[in-house]
């Protein structure tokens, strides 16, 4: 695995639950997320957001989410908007039956603020190099390029839901600094 997702083989996820029951799977799902081609790392992202994204949160949220921040960190991963969009929802969702699962889901978005502030900030990135015999169209911006600016837009929409969460669990945060 390296280093990226290392550390998921030190959470005990046959011992959690997520919406549709245990949390075994969820290393798998995040593996294909962070290696899989396009149509898998989608379809495994779609599934880990039904599993611990869906309205209630559950108590394998929380335990997802600093792989989920990994991931939006990583530059080869494919979908990095969309972890960092179901990174939003999470901190949009609940439990009203379970308050410490919510609170802990959203402490841990909410711990990877400097994150979301470094992929807002990220400068634009160049094109890609061209493929030999690829037709190049100039000013069109390169897949990489538009992936990019997908990320940036996403984690500044997060950094904002993080700035301005509030939830009758959640703590008010302390005043920002000017």
């Amino acid at each position: 695995m390296g280093t990226v997702l290392g550390a998921m083989r030190n959470v005990r996820w046959h011992e959690l639950q997520h919406a549709y029951g245990s949390a075994s799977q969820v290393p798998g799902v995040l593996s294909r997320i962070a290696w899989g081609d396009a149509p898998t790392s989608d379809e495994a992202l779609s599934d880990l957001e039904r599993w611990i994204g869906t309205p209630p949160v559950f108590d394998s949220t929380a335990a997802t989410v600093p792989f989920l921040w990994e991931l939006a960190a990583t530059d080869t991963v494919r979908d990095r908007a969309g972890v960092l969009d179901l990174l939003a929802t999470i901190l949009a969702a609940g439990n009203p039956e379970h308050p410490a699962w919510t609170r802990a889901a959203h402490d841990a978005v909410t711990a990877g603020r400097a994150t979301a502030a470094r992929l807002a900030a990220t400068p634009e990135a160049q094109d890609a190099p061209r493929v030999p015999g690829s037709p190049h169209v100039p000013g069109a911006p390169g897949a990489q390029a538009v992936r990019a600016a997908a990320v940036r837009t996403a984690a500044a929409r997060l950094l904002t839901a993080i700035e301005r969460h509030a939830c009758p669990v959640c703590p008010a945060p302390p005043p920002r600094e000017a």
